[in-house]
This record gives C-alpha cells, structure tokens and sequence, in this order.
C-alpha cells in the first residue's frame, strides 16, 4: 500500500472547485459523464462511469472533502482527503490519497494529474 500527497494549483475560487466536485450536474460538465454524488456523510458516489466509486464521509464547505474510494480486495480503507486553499492565482488544492493498492498507484497517480485534476484545470482555464 502506498501514500500520495500532492498540491495543485487551480485557476478558480474555492467556491467554485467544491461546487464542481459535489454537485453532480457540475461534475458531468468538466467530466462528460454522469455521476452520483451527494455531500451528505454515508452516502456513496460514482464518477466516469463507475471507475471511481467510493462512500462520502466528510464534507466542510467550500474547505474540505473527505471520502473512501473502493478497490476490489483491499483490506484497508483508501481515504482521499481534498483540502480547498484560496491562492493569489486561484486554489491550491491538497490532495491526500492513503492506502492505494501498489498495482494500482501508476494508473491512480496519473489518474489524479491528468484526468481528475488535469479535467479540473483545463476546464477552469477555458473558462
């Protein structure tokens, strides 16, 4: 099992980015795909077509998103904490991402530079 920590830097509010990662309808504008997301605790999510499903566990406004992301098999929880920073240039946005199975890291790793946070920012410097 592995760690990821990373910081990001995204052209847009706070305000903005957690409106664009807990809202379904806002998700499938910088996605393309559906999705289920609510921000009430307990609740379980689903984005790109179920290649990211997982359980909701915290949520502070505009700050802060904590969830469980499910992998086949995994004994350990792999709990993805997003943390939002107003920047000069927009939010930094910290990611924390634990317990992510070792055959799984390079994609998972990719995966949050090019298509999650990668999405995020194209779609927030189009705009």
């Amino acid at each position: 099992m592995k760690d990821l920590k990373k910081y990001y830097l995204i052209p847009a509010t706070p305000e903005e980015i957690y409106m664009a990662l807990t809202n379904p309808i806002t998700i499938r504008l910088w996605t393309g795909e559906e999705a289920e997301m609510s921000t009430t605790p307990g609740t379980e999510f689903s984005m790109w077509e179920g290649s990211i499903v997982g359980k909701n566990l915290e949520f502070e406004e505009n700050k802060k998103i904590v969830q469980q992301w499910y992998f086949d098999g995994q004994p350990e929880e792999s709990i993805v904490t997003i943390k939002l920073h107003k920047d000069k240039q927009g939010t930094s946005f910290e990611l924390k991402h634990t317990n992510i199975p070792d055959e799984a890291y390079t994609d998972i790793t990719e995966g949050w530079n090019d298509a999650y946070v990668g999405s995020l920012i194209d779609f927030f410097s189009e705009g």
